[in-house]
């Protein structure tokens, strides 16, 4: 038996639709989640240091996979709210996501740094 359209549950969250599928929001939910990508293989690239540097070496290694955990969680909010600066004909930058970013990777560096001076 065919179900009825009506009798199917609504989308309780649906995305904000624009007129222009393909445009900036996509593009930067991609970027965004390619950042993600890339601040993991840092973290797991950072565990190779292990055997020579010791257990400091999970200090870089958290910050890089909390920073890519709290990248993928808030790609919805930031394609909301991308989505209705195109709606509105109204975009503004991120400043505090590239804000945090930036301290994340300074973080990365230095603690990664501090690991292996420590060895």
């Amino acid at each position: 038996m065919a179900s009825n359209p009506s009798d199917r549950p609504k989308a309780v969250h649906r995305a904000l639709q624009h007129m222009d599928p393909g445009l900036q929001p996509e593009r930067t939910v991609m970027s965004w989640g390619r950042t993600g990508l890339a601040t993991s293989v840092v973290a797991l690239l950072l565990i190779r240091w292990y055997p020579s540097v010791g257990g400091i070496v999970f200090v870089p290694v958290i910050i890089a996979l909390l920073g890519a955990g709290l990248i993928q969680v808030s790609q919805r909010r930031r394609y909301t709210v991308q989505a209705a600066g195109i709606a509105n004909e109204n975009v503004a930058s991120d400043f505090w996501a590239v804000f945090w970013m930036t301290v994340m990777a300074v973080l990365i560096a230095t603690t990664g740094v501090i690991a292996m001076w420590a060895a």
